[in-house]
């Protein structure tokens, strides 16, 4: 359920204390509240079902289902829903219990008017403010799902096609096109290649699905996937004269998907690369501490200035040193940044400017 501003907030309260109700619909009398009451947690279970509040009143005390039992049955039925307990003066102890098993608020008896009114808008405001994050979210991943839609067959389909025919028709005119002709062709190539690189990027961002990843985790060294990105990166690093130090120990697995990790270093020891002058070098080093294999990897390149370090995970952001020392799209960090989320560990940056910059990867140590 959504409120709107015009809907009244579904109020429910569960007391055997016929005292304790006729007070509390007094006190919320003539308020823009619909509510209901029961006498005991079985019946106000019935209700919850099909009043479906938004917030519910409930004594810890009462015969047959104690308020406990009503709070974690109605966080089962709908956990956005808000549960403040009621409680005396001496089982303030059981309403603090009561709070951390998921209760917003607990009311102490005897209450005032006021206290009641207060704690009852707040409420109702967390339950709005719940709701509305949802929607939010859901929305988030609409426009996500639309957005990825739009630019695989809205974009990215016809550019493979003018692609696919350019390339034809190069093959068809090569031998009557003057160089001047082949030149335009190669730099209208480029052009769509560029564009079609950026779109992949795009794409990479938006459908990097968590719970989809997750699925496929397995028990490995951490050792795996920084090995796969040194062999896919030699190529650069030769080029440019780089050395690439691994200092691997032994060290505890961890619980993720090896080639989406395979990804996250290849984006960071690539930037770490691209980023560094010739013949300098870049050190990984792995290391277990506080329950975490920690990956630090560390370069001698233009390092990233101190405004610029707060956004380095941001999708299609680029700082200015980065921007005049390599070309590229601001993507691979925010891919990596996603990925290291999934596998419920983070990643970090230090640097100083000229001096060079050190990623740090940390995944928690796999439970055995």
């Amino acid at each position: 359920m959504t409120q709107t501003t015009t809907e009244k907030a579904k109020i429910l309260i569960i007391d055997d204390e016929e005292v304790v109700i006729d007070s509390c619909l007094q006190i919320l009398k003539g308020g823009a509240f619909e509510i209901q009451t029961a006498s005991n947690g079985s019946a106000g279970l019935q209700k919850v079902e099909v009043f479906q509040p938004d917030l519910v009143f409930v004594d810890l005390k009462m015969p047959g289902i104690s308020g406990f039992e009503v709070l974690e049955k109605v966080h089962a039925l709908d956990s956005t829903i808000v549960v403040v307990v009621i409680t005396g003066f001496a089982t303030v102890s059981s309403a603090v219990d009561a709070m951390k098993k998921g209760a917003y608020d607990f009311l102490p008896k005897p209450f005032t008017p006021d206290e009641f009114r207060l704690i009852t808008r707040r409420s109702v405001e967390r339950r709005r403010l719940m709701l509305e994050a949802i929607a939010l979210r859901r929305e988030k991943e609409l426009l996500r799902e639309q957005f990825a839609s739009i630019v695989s067959h809205e974009l990215k389909a016809p550019l493979s096609a003018v692609q696919q025919n350019l390339f034809a028709l190069e093959f068809e005119l090569e031998k009557a096109m003057t160089e001047d002709q082949k030149g335009k062709f190669e730099r209208i190539k480029t052009r769509i290649g560029d564009m079609l690189k950026l779109i992949n990027s795009w794409l990479r961002v938006i459908r990097v699905d968590i719970n989809q990843l997750k699925v496929g985790f397995k028990p490995l060294s951490v050792a795996d996937p920084i090995n796969a990105a040194i062999e896919n990166l030699a190529t650069l690093a030769q080029r440019k004269g780089i050395q690439i130090n691994f200092e691997l120990r032994d060290l505890p697995q961890i619980n993720g998907d090896s080639l989406s990790l395979s990804e996250v270093f290849i984006n960071i020891i690539g930037n770490a690369l691209k980023y560094s002058p010739d013949f300098s070098s870049v050190t990984i080093a792995a290391q277990a501490e506080d329950k975490l294999v920690k990956v630090l990897v560390r370069d001698e390149g233009i390092g990233i200035p101190s405004e610029d370090l707060p956004h380095v995970f941001d999708g299609f952001y680029r700082g200015k040193s980065g921007q005049e020392a390599a070309a590229g799209h601001g993507i691979g960090l925010a891919v990596a940044h996603q990925i290291v989320q999934a596998h419920d560990g983070a990643v970090s940056v230090e640097s100083t400017p000229g001096k060079g910059t050190t990623f740090i990867v940390c995944l928690p140590i796999l439970n055995v």
